[in-house]
């Protein structure tokens, strides 16, 4: 069979099938990869794992220089300092490759990129600023109600003249980036196709797990930190159902940290740099989150409740589209 016969034969059985009277179910061998509408979601994830970690690996191995380079890389981890430049080219990397995936698997599967929770029409428009205004008022809400406790103070400033503006426009840039990898990475297209297995809720709990699972590997991170995340999973996942599209979840993601960033506290146990105020935290754990920041306060699932009960309220209708094809 020749590359290009190959492809065709994949991308068969990739496409759905054409709704019909009556449906007689696969059987024997054949059963146990294709489903009534074509390869089980089960399969056509672990296609796009698989593609993530060929070209994960291979930029990877690329940009240190093999495998040696790769063990010195790991040696020297721990004395990198997280800046808006570096930030925003390793995730512009990462989000290119993700969109490579994303374009082979909709190529074979006879889907447009947009399917998936990005429509470029859609890019930093009213979803988009709506779900800023959500998430830097979370953040500030956070911290206000711990200042008003007596768990946080800003002490000064930490930035004076020109440098306010470059920091505040660079860690935006930056933040943007941030928020785009991460929610298409955790709500696209593993999000779109897990949820055409086993329905919405049910694989926005396993991506809500997977996502806190990625965080709990930052620095001086805790259990109460990682439990916050996967409300904060829950929460964008609830925009991506009400909203139709990922711009919500991409702006709340990318203002939550930005905020955090501005007043200078810790984002997921990472130190604050460049940020606009110094500030400083007192009281107990429970309150401030300690070394990990507001992700760990007790107030955090407070502030996450709040958003997700207005949201609701005001985007009452679920916009997302599940295709509930039970082909796992």
């Amino acid at each position: 069979m020749t590359p290009l016969n190959q492809l065709k034969a994949v991308e068969y059985a990739l496409e759905p099938a054409a709704p019909a009277s009556v449906s007689h179910p696969a059987s024997g061998m054949r059963s146990l990869f294709v489903g009534p509408h074509g390869l089980r979601a089960g399969w056509r994830l672990l296609i796009f794992i698989g593609l993530l970690v060929v070209l994960f690996g291979g930029i990877a191995l690329v940009r240190i220089g093999g495998p040696q380079g790769f063990r010195d890389a790991q040696k020297h981890l721990s004395n990198v300092t997280v800046t808006p430049f570096k930030l925003a080219a390793s995730e512009a990397i990462v989000f290119a490759l993700l969109c490579l995936a994303t374009l082979v698997m909709g190529r074979l599967e006879h889907r447009k990129l947009s399917e998936y929770g990005l429509p470029l029409r859609q890019a930093l428009r009213k979803d988009f600023w709506i779900g800023c205004l959500c998430g830097f008022l979370a953040i500030s809400g956070t911290l206000l109600a711990m200042f008003l406790l007596h768990g946080f103070r800003i002490t000064g400033f930490a930035l004076h003249g020109k440098a306010i503006l470059s920091a505040l426009a660079g860690w935006a840039i930056t933040f943007l980036m941030v928020g785009l990898c991460e929610e298409f990475l955790n709500r696209g297209y593993l999000q779109y196709t897990l949820a055409s297995g086993i329905g919405f809720w049910p694989a926005a709990f396993v991506m809500s797990g997977f996502f806190a699972f990625g965080h709990a590997f930052n620095p001086h991170e805790t259990l109460a930190g990682v439990a916050s995340v996967v409300l904060f999973g829950l929460l964008l996942c609830l925009f991506l159902r009400r909203s139709g599209n990922l711009w919500c979840a991409v702006g709340f993601h990318a203002a939550y940290d930005w905020g955090q960033t501005l007043f200078g506290v810790p984002d997921s146990g990472i130190p604050p740099y460049h940020n606009l105020f110094n500030s400083a935290f007192s009281g107990p754990r429970w309150l401030t989150g300690g070394i990990v920041g507001p992700e760990a306060s007790v107030l955090t699932p407070i502030a996450l409740a709040l958003v997700a009960l207005v949201f609701s309220r005001c985007y009452r209708e679920n916009r997302y589209p599940v295709q509930r094809l039970r082909t796992m």
